[in-house]
């Protein structure tokens, strides 16, 4: 029962969902509720691939694609899209780590990120818009949840570069065992769909290896810049992962299929 509260915090702090009022709250749960970030990329990898095909039965498939990338937005409240416009541009104007930690906290969107969130969302609906249409719902359903389990990674492995912050209840030490849960929650799903559907191993295969350069690159570019990560940081790992993904998984289908 614990691990389902634990579930649904993190479902709450990163969606808009309501959870039941028996969850409760205990900010210590926040720490611990770190362990299912990437399990509810399922409910909005869900939630987006039923947008999609519900609308590509009315519409081009464009216009589908654009729909069901507009309701994750929605869903998230633009949580992590808003953390990749704050790292661009916060790693895109400051000189220093202390004044790109200054640049990222303020509200504003500055040229950088604007720039960079604009092109980010283009490149996710073109690359999800070139595959045929019945292999968006599994695109969808696999880099939701593998691209938030590489932003929890940093948790488990790098500091908090930051002495308070609102991810800051969430960036304490993940224990391996936490870790473990998180990978699991992911893999064991992602598994049976590809033993479902072999046909996807080889553009996974394509698309993991983007994904994991992709959030490696950003992670030490934080640890050479600002020596650890902050909530934006997590955010972007996520969004520049998930396209990552999409592009490696039509970059496969393209070249083999």
């Amino acid at each position: 029962m614990h691990q389902l509260r634990l579930f649904f915090i993190a479902l709450q702090f990163f969606t808009r969902i309501p959870i039941p009022r028996w969850v409760g709250f205990d900010a210590s749960w926040l720490h611990h509720a770190s362990r299912y970030f990437p399990a509810v990329g399922w409910v909005v990898a869900v939630c987006t691939a039923l947008v999609y095909a519900i609308a590509s039965m009315l519409w081009a498939q464009p216009v589908a694609v654009v729909l069901s990338t507009a309701s994750g937005i929605w869903l998230t409240g633009a949580f992590h899209e808003d953390g990749f416009a704050d790292v661009c541009d916060g790693f895109g104007g400051g000189s220093t780590p202390e004044r790109v930690l200054e640049i990222m906290k303020d509200s504003r969107v500055g040229a950088y990120g604007a720039i960079g969130v604009t092109l980010m969302l283009l490149l996710k609906c073109a690359a999800l818009a070139s595959l045929p249409s019945g292999w968006v719902v599994p695109a969808l359903l696999i880099a939701h949840p593998l691209s938030r389990l590489m932003a929890v990674s940093l948790i488990w492995r790098l500091e908090y570069a930051r002495q308070e912050g609102k991810a800051k209840p969430l960036a304490q030490h993940m224990s391996d065992t936490e870790f473990a849960i998180a990978c699991i929650s992911v893999l064991l799903p992602i598994g049976i769909l590809l033993y479902c559907k072999a046909f996807l191993l080889m553009n996974f295969m394509a698309g993991l290896v983007l994904l994991v350069l992709a959030g490696c690159w950003l992670a030490r570019l934080f640890v050479l810049r600002i020596a650890g990560y902050t909530g934006d940081c997590l955010g972007a790992v996520q969004q520049l992962s998930e396209l990552a993904f999409y592009l490696g998984f039509a970059a496969a289908l393209s070249r083999f299929i």
